[in-house]
């Protein structure tokens, strides 16, 4: 069990660091991901892009 809570941990901070340029890319405003800014700094939760690029990866590691 803490091992998929620190994989699920480490893809959100891996996903959060690349956002910027993945978002040049159209991921990160999808409908289903939600930003908002609080005090002054803006908050990320990318729903969509998340189970998106999930199952990208699992179609790539099921035919790989």
């Amino acid at each position: 069990m803490i091992r998929w809570v620190l994989v699920i941990f480490l893809a959100l901070i891996v996903f959060s660091q690349a956002l910027p340029w993945l978002e040049k890319l159209g991921i990160g405003r999808l409908p289903g991901d939600v930003r908002f800014t609080l005090f002054g700094r803006v908050f990320s939760l990318p729903f969509a892009s998340t189970i998106l690029l999930s199952v990208v990866v699992f179609l790539l590691a099921r035919f790989l």
